[in-house]
């Protein structure tokens, strides 16, 4: 019991590591393509790798069981638009120099999910906990308050729109990744159009005549899909508890990249908000670990 706890922690941990280093480097790095055009590849590769996955792992049951459902399908219809807008956001505080912003909102995002279970699904709630969303909330006020030119929007949408893709997708508990192939068929039509756009207009960086470029964008799939298979197998072997605590390695690493590898600036109002955000994590993280 013990080894598979320990390894789940390794996977989590990895994943983790993936989104917040291996992520951020790589989708920075394509950002030169533009970060319309790299939103659309990213949507149509992830779905093409979810079906080669779906093929390996021999998962068709699975997604036939679950597309036979019409709740199923109609909260995976919008589960489908918040993830595209969580893509779509990230992709462009990546491209925007707004990195910092976004690992704002990954820290915030646990939280945030604590008071959506209570709101929706009853949980219980302690003091410490109401006490990391109170801070929560005035960190947000703070900036919006002190100067709102520094609201950090980018990470605000990415976190309401990871937190409130998890409530949606525990509604109805189905496979991870199967259901984010649902998502991605939702979501394939539009990005074939947009696709199909950018290629009329001379703005298409996948060509035939550079294989490598190619190659280089095709990984968008995979570097979506890789740590969401890791992170997801983390979870399964140790526990919620222990990979939320494993999963601030991403917006730890993010911060750490945007501020002393791509130098974004960071101003004081946004270090204090951050220092309130930062306190409710510790606090958080805590009360987490006392109570498994």
């Amino acid at each position: 019991m013990n080894k598979e706890f320990n390894k789940g922690l390794l996977l989590a941990g990895f994943g983790s590591f993936w989104w917040g280093f291996f992520g951020v480097l790589y989708f920075k790095y394509i950002t030169f393509i533009g970060h319309i055009e790299l939103v659309v590849h990213r949507c149509l590769w992830t779905t093409f790798t979810l079906i080669i996955t779906t093929f390996l792992f021999s998962k068709w049951s699975i997604f036939f069981k679950i597309v036979r459902s019409k709740k199923n399908l109609f909260y995976l219809f919008f589960s489908s638009l918040l993830i595209f807008i969580n893509w779509a956001v990230w992709i462009y505080a990546i491209a925007t120099n707004r990195i910092i912003d976004a690992s704002f909102g990954y820290f915030m995002m646990p939280i945030l999910s604590v008071l959506l279970g209570y709101i929706f699904f009853k949980e219980t709630l302690n003091k410490k906990r109401i006490f990391s969303i109170i801070l929560v909330v005035v960190s947000i006020l703070y900036l919006i308050f002190v100067s709102f030119k520094s609201l950090p929007w980018v990470g605000l949408i990415v976190a309401f729109s990871w937190g409130f893709y998890n409530l949606l997708r525990k509604k109805i508990n189905v496979d991870t990744d199967v259901g984010l192939l649902i998502e991605s068929l939702y979501i394939l039509p539009f990005a074939l159009t947009a696709f199909y756009l950018i290629t009329i207009n001379g703005h298409n960086n996948f060509q035939l005549s550079d294989p490598l470029m190619m190659l280089f964008i095709f990984l968008a799939g995979p570097m979506t899909v890789i740590p969401l298979f890791l992170y997801v197998r983390g979870v399964e072997l140790c526990g919620l508890g222990a990979a939320g605590m494993i999963f601030y390695i991403t917006p730890t690493l993010q911060f750490l990249l945007g501020y002393f590898y791509y130098n974004e600036p960071f101003s004081v109002t946004k270090l204090v908000s951050f220092i309130f955000i930062w306190i409710a994590v510790i606090i958080y993280l805590k009360d987490l670990y006392e109570s498994n």
